[in-house]
């Protein structure tokens, strides 16, 4: 009996569906029982995490987000998670709202880069510039003696993040991409981090001989292995690195 999983979703609405498909791709099931059962607030009323964390104005996701995971506990979701890096900084309300488990997307990530980088190695990070602002990588890659590294032109990312949300997966999204990644190659992170789901859409327009790890596939593995119970490698047919 597959236990349900509750996502806090629309951030984007895009990268709900992914993570939702990922979730699907992820089981061998032989008819519809098979699979995991998933209860989606598809939210894109959630306040922006971009207007809050870096232009400094606007409401406060915390509370909307806390109500969410409220809603869908009460629903009978057994955990949580959440395919929207940003709103990992606003987690505390989410964990202080419910008493299940949450899926810690960004330490789910900050382990697999570990095991991908080594000790002491440098972890590029393809993120929204709130990423950078909150820290939200920084002590759990620093914990695990990686060293974190971010693109050099924030408002390049920010910039192609807008894009997709307006107009999906572009050619302008996919060259701004690549143009960080390539500049974060060259500073010695040859492991670097998608971690921005919007990103997740494009994840393969990263640098050529790149290691990147997609944050969103770590958390479809953890949501696969707390809704069956077993171990990760055992019920995925894929890992976190994506192209290498």
């Amino acid at each position: 009996m597959m236990r349900r999983v509750g996502i806090l979703g629309g951030m984007g609405p895009e990268a709900t569906v992914l993570v939702m498909q990922k979730v699907l791709a992820a089981v061998h099931a032989d008819d519809d029982a098979g699979h995991i059962p998933l209860i989606v607030d598809q939210n894109p009323q959630v306040p922006s995490r971009i207007r809050h964390l870096i232009e400094g104005v606007g409401v406060d996701p915390a509370p909307v987000l806390a109500d969410m995971a409220r809603r869908l506990v009460a629903g009978g979701a057994e955990a949580l998670a959440m395919p929207c890096n940003t709103a990992h900084h606003y987690a505390p309300a989410i964990l202080a709202a419910v008493d299940v488990p949450f899926l810690d997307m960004v330490a789910l990530a900050a382990d697999r880069a570990a095991e991908l980088a080594g000790s002491g190695g440098r972890v590029g990070i393809l993120a929204s510039p709130a990423v950078r602002k909150v820290a939200l990588f920084d002590t759990p890659l620093t914990a695990r003696r990686l060293t974190p590294l971010y693109a050099d032109d924030d408002e390049a990312l920010l910039a192609a993040i807008r894009r997709i949300k307006a107009e999906g997966p572009c050619h302008a999204a996919r060259q701004a991409l690549r143009n960080a990644s390539t500049g974060l190659a060259a500073r010695g992170a040859c492991v670097q981090m998608i971690a921005c789901t919007e990103f997740s859409l494009i994840g393969n327009a990263v640098a050529d001989r790149v290691t990147a790890l997609d944050t969103l596939d770590c958390l479809v593995q953890a949501i696969v292995a707390f809704a069956a119970s077993g171990p990760i490698n055992a019920l995925t047919r894929f890992n976190c690195l994506q192209k290498q």
